[in-house]
């Protein structure tokens, strides 16, 4: 874990901007008695107007160096959205759903591949909604969809709320790990929420408020003097869904656990990270704003969540399995095949790129085992290919 005195300093503007927002978080602590949570603590560090780490700074995800400060999935190339578009084509066509949802459309990339990559499996769904909470996002979307071809271009339309009823296919990728998490410590008398407060000298820092009790059993693994999160905000976003998506099938790909691994003895620290310059911290406190802070997803929490709201539990599986299942080998080999030359082995800059790009997909010392999908629905009747083998679902009860 890198020191945070050892990364550079960001631009005096950025810098600006976070002595701006840790000025408005002091006095929410003032207004609030003295301390606040670290969920609140978190929403105003990412999501703060004009000034949060995803409301101010609309390049922070992208390929490795420049300004980005992390990659997913969808920046590594195009091979990740033409194998989930797969899936999605499959249900689509089979189920005739004409509209897909996407939460938390980042730069805009996997919205782009998608629809080039469906149009390619001579499917498409006549609108491709976005639900995007960040203005600063929204506009960078919006820069990359107009890039795209006119036929595709003018099915993408942004959502500032969900509709009270809608039918879709619905996907979310990093979305559900950067929602405010709360924070628990366990002292010898039991549980407390740990928040934030202003030190003697000004500087913000961690107090622990008021007795909790654990809401997930598995708590009850971990030692005296473990910190870990709970995922109030992201059970409430997928009660929402659930709520109000009729038929269909939502995706939701991130990284995490079932409640049993992710309270292992051995993860008593928590699963809270920041990111900053492709470098992990572990201090949200510091600067905020110009850091992506981050926590692993409770998945026996977002399957219990939607049981709870009437959705069926469809899959939950690797990235690895999910994506091979779908047929990422096989995309592999058409887009090698589609090199000048029709180049059948990453013989080249551009073929070796894309077995790269392969290999940190499926790898399970990087995203291929860490990651997982799963696939939530109502009123679904086609087999979902990317759950064929390794369904993991009995993991999360």
């Amino acid at each position: 874990m890198e020191r945070t005195d050892s990364l550079a300093a960001p631009d005096p503007a950025r810098l600006q901007a976070s002595a701006e927002l840790q000025q408005s978080i002091h006095a929410e602590i003032d207004a609030s008695g003295g301390w606040i949570s670290f969920a609140r603590y978190m929403e105003l560090a990412l999501y703060a107007p004009g000034l949060g780490y995803y409301a101010a700074a609309p390049g922070v995800l992208g390929a490795w160096g420049g300004s980005s400060d992390f990659v997913t999935a969808p920046e590594l190339g195009p091979l990740f959205a033409a194998t989930l578009a797969r899936q999605l084509a499959q249900v689509g066509r089979a189920e005739a759903l004409p509209l897909l949802v996407e939460f938390g459309a980042g730069s805009g990339r996997l919205a782009c591949d998608l629809l080039t990559a469906l149009a390619a499996l001579d499917w498409l769904p006549q609108t491709y909604a976005i639900v995007e909470v960040s203005a600063a996002m929204r506009a960078r979307q919006q820069q990359a969809v107009a890039t795209l071809a006119p036929e595709l271009a003018r099915r993408v339309q942004w959502w500032d709320a969900l509709p009270e009823r809608f039918d879709a296919l619905v996907v979310g990728n990093e979305v559900l790990d950067a929602m405010p998490v709360q924070l628990l410590a366990r002292d010898a008398h039991g549980w407390h929420e740990r928040g934030v407060a202003r030190s003697p000298d000004g500087a913000l820092a961690w107090a622990d408020g008021a007795a909790v009790v654990a809401p997930r059993s598995t708590m009850a693994q971990l030692p005296v003097g473990s910190v870990t999160e709970t995922h109030g905000a992201a059970q409430a976003f997928i009660a929402t869904l659930a709520e109000r998506l009729g038929r269909g099938l939502a995706l939701f790909v991130d990284y995490g656990f079932p409640a049993a691994e992710y309270d292992h003895p051995q993860r008593s620290g928590g699963t809270l990270r920041c990111h900053r310059a492709h470098r992990a911290h572990d201090d949200p406190l510091w600067q905020p704003g110009l850091s992506d802070i981050t926590a692993h997803v409770d998945f026996s929490g977002v399957a219990h969540a939607a049981r709870a709201g009437g959705l069926q539990l469809l899959g939950y599986t690797s990235q690895a399995r999910f994506l091979l299942n779908c047929g990422l080998l096989d995309v592999l080999r058409d887009a090698l095949l589609r090199l000048p030359g029709g180049v059948a082995a990453p013989s080249d800059r551009a073929g070796v790129q894309l077995a790269a790009s392969v290999q940190k997909l499926v790898n399970e010392n990087e995203m291929g085992e860490l990651f997982k999908v799963i696939a939530l629905g109502r009123g679904i009747a086609a087999p979902l290919a990317g759950f064929a083998s390794g369904d993991r679902s009995a993991a999360l009860d």
